[in-house]
């Protein structure tokens, strides 16, 4: 267990590093769900299960899903999906590809070997998680809620243009986006 706790950490890492270092949003993105299977699997090795289970449903499915939306609701532009179109060759994907595999590997073989000798301590279950995100964390969930609204409503009128053209963001893609349309016109 050892092995899929270092290789996950490992994954983990290299992908949190491509998710800064990277440029475009949602391949950026698609590392950071990478990244959360990565932490995902190292709550697995350690034998916190339930983590593990709520680390994928709730960050690498639910949160990550709303980044999607935002990112979508975005609309680049036309230069963005001709950037993409030439990243998505398929001798590009070999890079994610190999890491998801070795994940995917890690992720198999901490399951596999998964014995109920070293686990001891007490259970908590989902409605004891539940009972406490909802009364003395009430107001927490609650300001978290509102947080990921106010991050989406932002990001929507930071990304959006205005009705007569004017670009109300500060991205050389998008300047160069309105330039072209207006020469066009």
């Amino acid at each position: 267990m050892e092995l899929a706790f270092y290789l996950c950490g490992l994954v983990a890492v290299l992908t949190t590093l491509r998710v800064i270092t990277h440029t475009n949003p949602v391949h950026a993105l698609l590392y950071l769900i990478i990244s959360l299977l990565a932490i995902a699997g190292v709550f697995f090795s350690l034998g916190a299960y339930f983590a593990g289970a709520l680390e994928i449903i709730v960050y690498a499915g639910a949160i990550m899903v709303l980044f999607v939306f935002v990112v979508m609701m975005l609309n680049l532009g036309k230069s963005v999906q001709d950037q993409e179109s030439r990243w998505l060759q398929p001798s590009l994907w070999i890079g994610p590809g190999l890491i998801s595999l070795l994940l995917l590997l890690v992720m198999v073989y901490a399951i596999m070997s998964v014995n109920d000798q070293g686990i001891d301590g007490t259970m908590i279950d989902a409605k004891a998680v539940g009972i406490s995100l909802f009364g003395p964390y009430v107001l927490a969930v609650e300001l978290a809620s509102m947080l990921l609204l106010a991050g989406l409503v932002v990001a929507f009128h930071i990304g959006r243009e205005d009705r007569h053209g004017e670009i109300l963001s500060n991205r050389v893609s998008d300047a160069a986006t309105a330039k072209s349309k207006e020469e066009r016109a």
